[in-house]
Formats: structure tokens, C-alpha cells, sequence
């Protein structure tokens, strides 16, 4: 039975009722990313009582993570504590009756079938879209629900993804942005205020698919602002031709779409290729990057450093990445600061 007292005010909802909440204790969810999103989706599904919580994180904590991801402080960054580590290590202390488990593990076509095998819903926590396609790939080949957010500046966004009831996220868009198109919270920013709100709508529809209980916003994509309040859903239309949820190809889990990452030997650095093809506007980006490092460019590469870091990018968006030797890093670097 659910413990009566620690979740008493969330049974008197209607919404959930003793029902619901012994389905919630019974329920798997795989949390895909443990940082901004991903702390606060951990954080509330726990304090909840969802029977069994799974995190998978590439990255490490850094100090300039401590204003928008609510499970780490200072004590984390100075034990040097991988980001799913010192996440499990909190959500343990806070609700001890769920079963909470970490994957240190960069989430890919390899791996990714393992992670969220016997789970009831995937949570997106990600920063980048390359993931996020893998995950549409593999929930829906799997039968899998999932729910998608994103978040940078003042503006979010989520929606429910459920096979066999709702478009996919390729019927949305066939194939992600190009590397270099999209905005990151390393370029422009991001306030907290719309981290956490996009993270509990996230939790809102995951925790309606867990309970069975009817959502109005099923099939469709809502966006927001934090900061000036604005709201705009807009239904999802089922693409014929998708080739996922259609056709079946599940081209990202193929590793036919996924970016290649390579060492290159002897000089401590990583090549990360995009599998999209595309032509760099450096102006652009140089313009973005402007504020977290020095940028130089020519009409043939970009180079950028600041006092962690430096990439060197060329225009059919090929870089190298100096000072790492480890793909899951490299990646995380490279969607930071180039959007991948």
C-alpha cells in the first residue's frame, strides 16, 4: 500500500485518488538527461511515489549548473561527483521507498533499448535534438510513451508522445535543425523560472499516461514564455509518410542520422560530423558565441576558446574539439556551445 500520510494531500485529488496512486507505485519511468529538466522531472517524480525512477547523464556538474538544477550544490561539484551519481544520492535521502537507479552513460543507438526496457514512460531531459530522435525512434518502435521538452532563454516547450494514439515527433519534424541553427542555454541564456515549468507540464502529461487519466492536450505541441506569459498549443498532424511511425525506419536508432564522433590520434582532441549536411553561417554564429569566449573566423573555419575549452568548426559544420579524448564529453561540448 502507499504510504497514506506522505502522499495524502495528492490522493485527495480527483485527479489521482488512491487508484492512482498505487498505479504510479507500480509504475517504471527512464529520465533521459540529469541536468536542468532532468533534475527537477527526478526530483518531483519521486516526491511522488513513482515505484521505480531510472537516470541516465553523460555530463559532470559545473558550477555554472547550481542555478537552475535543484539537486546539486557546492558539496557536489567538490567531490567531483558525476551529475547521475549525486542526483541518485539526493533522491535517495528524499523518498527512500523508490527504487532509484543511475547510469553514468551517454544515451545512444547502442544502449538506449537497454535503458528504458520494461518502463512505462520516457522523460525527456535532454539538450539536444539528435537525442530526442533517438528516443522517438526507439519509444516508438518499442511501444513506448514519451514526453518531450525543451527549454532556453525565457521560452519552453512539451508535449506527450504515444504510439499507436498521437503523431510522432518525425511527423512534427522529419529530420532535427541543422547543427548551428538552433539557439542553446550556453549562447542566450536560460531563466529558471522556465526550466521548472516546462519540467512539471513535462511531469503533468507523463503522470496522465501513468494513471490512465484523460489529457486534453494529447497531439498536441505547447509552447510558451516565461516571461511575458504567452501560451500557444497547436494539435499535431499525422505525416503519411513519416518514417517512423509509418514506415517503421527508425533511421536515428539505425545510427543512419546520428552524428559520427572520432579520436584523433595523438592530439588529445575528438571530430564530431554531423549526419546532417549543411553550410555554417559563421556570422551568425559568431555573433552568438561572442559572449562566452574570444571567436575568430575566416571564410574556411571558425575557431572558438574560452578558458575550459576550444573547437575549431568548419563549414560543413566538422569540428574538432581540443582537450578531450572522450565522445561523451565531446558531444556535450558540442551541443552546448554549437547546438546539435
Amino acid at each position: 500500500m502507499p504510504d497514506q500520510e506522505r502522499y495524502r494531500k495528492q490522493t485527495l485529488l480527483d485527479k489521482i485518488g488512491q487508484a492512482g496512486q498505487k498505479r504510479l507505485g507500480e509504475s517504471r519511468v527512464f529520465v533521459a538527461g540529469c541536468g536542468a529538466l532532468g533534475t527537477v522531472i527526478s526530483n518531483t517524480l519521486v516526491r511522488m511515489g513513482v515505484g521505480s525512477v531510472i537516470i541516465a547523464d553523460r555530463d559532470f556538474i559545473e558550477r555554472d549548473n547550481l542555478h537552475r538544477q535543484i539537486l546539486f550544490d557546492e558539496d557536489d561539484i567538490s567531490a567531483n561527483l558525476p551529475k547521475a551519481i549525486a542526483a541518485q544520492n539526493k533522491l535517495k535521502k528524499i523518498n527512500p521507498s523508490v527504487e532509484i537507479e543511475a547510469h553514468v552513460a551517454d544515451i545512444n543507438p547502442s544502449n538506449i533499448k537497454k535503458l528504458i526496457s520494461e518502463t512505462d514512460c520516457v522523460i525527456d531531459g535532454t539538450d539536444n535534438f539528435e537525442t530526442r530522435y533517438l528516443i522517438n525512434d526507439a519509444c516508438y518502435s518499442m511501444n513506448i510513451p514519451w514526453v518531450y521538452g525543451g527549454v532556453t532563454g525565457t521560452n519552453g516547450m512539451f508535449c506527450a508522445f504515444v504510439p499507436g494514439k498521437t503523431p510522432c515527433l518525425r511527423c512534427l519534424m522529419e529530420e532535427p535543425p541543422a547543427a548551428g541553427e538552433t539557439e542553446t542555454c550556453d549562447t542566450v541564456g536560460v531563466l529558471p523560472t522556465a526550466v521548472s515549468i516546462t519540467a512539471s507540464m513535462e511531469i503533468n502529461e507523463a503522470i496522465k499516461i501513468l494513471t490512465g487519466s484523460d489529457n486534453k492536450l494529447l497531439g498536441k505541441m505547447t509552447r510558451f514564455n516565461a516571461w511575458d506569459g504567452s501560451w500557444m498549443s497547436f494539435g499535431l498532424k499525422k505525416n503519411a509518410n513519416c518514417p517512423a511511425c509509418v514506415q517503421g525506419k527508425y533511421d536515428f536508432l539505425d545510427s543512419k542520422l546520428m552524428s559520427r564522433t572520432v579520436s584523433l590520434c595523438g592530439r588529445n582532441s575528438m571530430q564530431i560530423t554531423p549526419a546532417k549536411k549543411t553550410e555554417l553561417d559563421f556570422t551568425s554564429i559568431s555573433e552568438r558565441l561572442a559572449s562566452s569566449g574570444k571567436v575568430e573566423s575566416n571564410e574556411y573555419m571558425l575557431k572558438f576558446s574560452n578558458e575550459n575549452i576550444e573547437i575549431t568548426l568548419f563549414k560543413d559544420a566538422r569540428a574538432i574539439i581540443k582537450g578531450v579524448d572522450d565522445e561523451a564529453a565531446a558531444k556535450t561540448i558540442f551541443s552546448k556551445y554549437i547546438g546539435l
